[in-house]
């Protein structure tokens, strides 16, 4: 019916006749418009267009004023809302947060939320005549990496540690950022960083010269699979990273960029720069002697667009110099250029404003009622509850509007460190702490910070005396926030920074046997082994950083209001203290991640998280025993609410293989569904397990026969720190010879 509709405004308008040039009618195809536009181009043009990667003074693309083609800036961050550029946005719970909730339809909500932001605020600029900073329709968003290791000052951005839960919720961004028009894109995606990139940012040493040593056998089971998603997912971009990757730089890597991304994988968009990382494969990592020789190997490794240090001169002003010598040839500047006003054409930056209803969005389209629900809804689905004793939680809604509330801690009405790193920025108004939060379930609420930053140097236990002494129930907000961990700023430790657990012992003293929850603002996973420990701490909630809806998310929890089940489940083992924590330097997957971890226990496992409710797993069924060597197998499993509260259930599948001729995981997620289960009610839950799940990279993917076991439940199996669920396993052969998965 769309197309129709456009095929319709394309007759009555007689809109081809006009286009001044064939690139700007809207009823040729696509790549018609492409030939035209680039082979109108000059040299001096296209290096223009593919220097000017949108960074302070390095941007925006330059106009083409003779093809009446305007400037774009290329440098948006869309993380978690439209990050940096000018005007108010709506702020939702940061990446990993986001991944908690195992919801690949949430995330696709909130990429889709953010895109419409995103188009609305570049509307306005471009009737500004604005092309500054941030103002575009590019986003350099999602970040694929794997949380592979905890101190990662990153880590807050990925979507943890699995690469099958961080393909799923790929796809669920990239489609959602992008919409469901079929001829236009709201916002383009843009995939980073790529790849083997996952710290350190500055411990022990700079991300700007690290050399990432990686097995080809962990490169492809671990580091690759979610980025291959997000080329199936219809992504416009990739980012490279500032990491040399066994010895090459990312931007620079032929094999990376041209074998695997574009000849193994079908990739057809193109690929910018970190900021600054093309200019660093001579500055820092030593690879190249000159800038010339830098833009030689760059270009023709796979590099479409260079993101410099706010440079006018960078290294791909030097591309003429190098076509003139030939070490560049004119096709290739072409080939390069061309993806990059594919992406614009699809945009609709080159169709009549009428033809495409993105361009009827505005201002009014920014922070509205149903994002700020949306924000909310995101915060609530966030939160993973890692303990519950005494039936601490839920409080009692009636009973909690009388009683005394005390909310102590940095992060207890600090508005400003609640969001994480690449933030949006909404109205203060819309801004909602812990203490603002509690405040809306109980008339007295006492406060204190105990100290007044996350790094908690100086501490007063004065404060926190005259607010708990006298609660009935006592909140403690302790965390990191982005003063400890975000870009360029690893972790230490796992510690508690400062004095925040004394902060917490003293508040458990003081509240002598009262209840006491433990809220916790970080990405970075902590050693709170003596909260976990010690029965004066009846709960304790992770809360990641859940930005705008803080302190609304937590006051629903906390009371257990219609819709705010607890289900969030943790992306990212959390290790037992720092014995467990290998070199973050160190790139084999031996010992890293719930997929190859150990026999020692974690503190909390990927996966883990309480409900307020029980629920009981039955019924595991296969579609057959006996699976041909390339086939695909139907599983489904019924869940069960036993408890008395309705609730969401993350419904959780592992694959474990019998006999791999190479180094598998010791089990593998390959399914997992949220799903709601009223109490008393079941709910069967089907999974597809594909072949290619079942593969194993030998130099090829490679299906292989024998035997395998499945485990559904709402955890890991054969984990010391569990929730009360049960879990079902059953086992299945696969028949055949071992083969190419190319060949299936």
């Amino acid at each position: 019916m769309v197309l129709l509709h456009i095929a319709a405004l394309l007759l009555l308008a007689g809109l081809s006749r006009g286009a001044d040039f064939p690139f700007k009618d809207p009823t040729l195809p696509w790549e018609k418009r492409l030939d035209d536009l680039v082979g109108r181009l000059t040299l001096e043009e296209m290096v223009l267009q593919m220097s000017r990667g949108g960074s302070k003074t390095n941007g925006p693309a330059p106009p083409i004023e003779r093809l009446g083609i305007g400037p774009y800036n290329w440098d948006t961050e869309c993380l978690h809302g439209d990050a940096f550029a000018p005007g108010w946005a709506t702020a939702f719970p940061q990446s990993l947060g986001l991944a908690a909730s195992f919801s690949p339809e949430l995330i696709h909500h909130v990429a889709n939320a953010t895109a419409t932001e995103v188009r609305a605020k570049h509307n306005h600029f471009v009737s500004l005549g604005f092309y500054g900073d941030h103002s575009g329709l590019s986003c350099f968003s999602p970040v694929l990496n794997i949380m592979r290791h905890p101190l990662w000052g990153r880590n807050q951005e990925t979507y943890g540690e699995d690469p099958f839960l961080t393909s799923q919720l790929a796809v669920a961004f990239v489609t959602g950022l992008q919409g469901d028009h079929p001829r236009y894109v709201k916002a383009s995606a843009g995939c980073k960083h790529f790849d083997v990139h996952g710290g350190p940012e500055n411990i022990p040493e700079s991300r700007l010269q690290f050399n990432a040593k990686v097995a080809e056998h962990d490169w492809r089971m671990t580091f690759l699979p979610q980025f291959e998603a997000c080329v199936r997912a219809g992504t416009f971009s990739f980012m490279c990273s500032y990491n040399r990757i066994n010895g090459i730089p990312a931007c620079a890597n032929k094999k990376l960029l041209t074998d695997i991304l574009r000849k193994e994988w079908g990739f057809n968009g193109y690929v910018v720069s970190d900021e600054g990382a093309v200019e660093l494969i001579m500055v820092a990592h030593l690879y190249t002697r000159s800038f010339l020789e830098t833009a030689i190997v760059s270009v023709n490794a796979g590099c479409n667009l260079e993101l410099s240090y706010g440079m006018r001169k960078n290294v791909f002003t030097h591309i003429p110099e190098a076509v003139a010598k030939g070490n560049i040839t004119l096709e290739m500047i072409k080939d390069r250029v061309r993806p990059l006003f594919l992406t614009r054409m699809r945009l609709g930056e080159f169709d009549p404003p009428a033809m495409n209803p993105y361009s009827a969005l505005g201002l009014q389209d920014i922070q509205t009622e149903a994002h700020r629900r949306l924000a909310l809804d995101a915060a609530i689905q966030s939160f993973v509850l890692l303990k519950n004793i005494h039936g601490t939680l839920p409080l009692k809604a009636k009973e909690i509007f009388g009683k005394k509330l005390a909310v102590v801690g940095p992060f207890a009405d600090n508005p400003t460190i609640l969001f994480g790193d690449y933030a949006p920025a909404p109205e203060p108004q819309y801004i909602s702490t812990p203490r603002r939060g509690l405040a809306t379930i109980s008339a007295h609420v006492n406060f204190a910070a105990g100290c007044a930053f996350p790094k908690c140097d100086y501490y007063s236990l004065a404060e926190v005396k005259s607010a708990v002494e006298g609660a009935d129930i006592v909140v403690v907000c302790l965390g990191t926030g982005v003063d400890l961990e975000m870009e360029a700023n690893d972790r230490k430790d796992l510690a508690l920074p400062g004095h925040q657990l004394q902060l917490l012992q003293d508040a458990v003293a003081l509240a002598d046997g009262r209840p006491v929850i433990l809220l916790l603002f970080n990405a970075c996973p902590l050693d709170i082994s003596w909260a976990k420990s010690h029965d004066g701490v009846g709960a304790i909630l992770a809360c990641s950083f859940p930005a705008q809806a803080t302190g609304l998310a937590i006051a629903k929890v906390l009371v257990g209001a219609e819709g705010a089940s607890l289900a969030g489940r943790l992306p990212a083992t959390w290790p037992a203290g720092m014995h467990q924590v290998p070199p973050i330097e160190n790139y084999t997957m031996a010992g890293r991640t719930y997929r190859y971890y150990g026999d020692e226990a974690p503190l909390y496992p990927f996966g883990y998280g309480l409900s307020l409710t029980t629920f009981h797993y039955s019924d595991l069924v296969m579609g057959m025993d006996v699976v041909p060597v390339c086939g695909n197998l139907s599983v489904s499993v019924v869940v069960e609410n036993v408890g008395a509260r309705d609730s969401d259930e993350v419904v959780q599948l592992y694959l474990r293989w019998g006999n791999a001729s190479v180094p598998v995981p010791r089990w593998q997620l390959v399914g997992f569904r949220r799903v709601a289960v009223p109490a008393g009610g079941a709910v069967k839950v089907p999974f597809q397990l594909s072949y290619q799940q079942r593969a194993v990279w030998s130099g090829q993917w490679l299906v292989e026969p024998g035997s395998f076991t499945l485990f559904a439940g709402g955890q890991q199996p054969f984990q010391e720190t569990r929730a009360p669920s049960n879990i079902l396993q059953a086992d299945f052969t696969v028949a055949g010879s071992a083969r190419g998965t190319s060949q299936c």
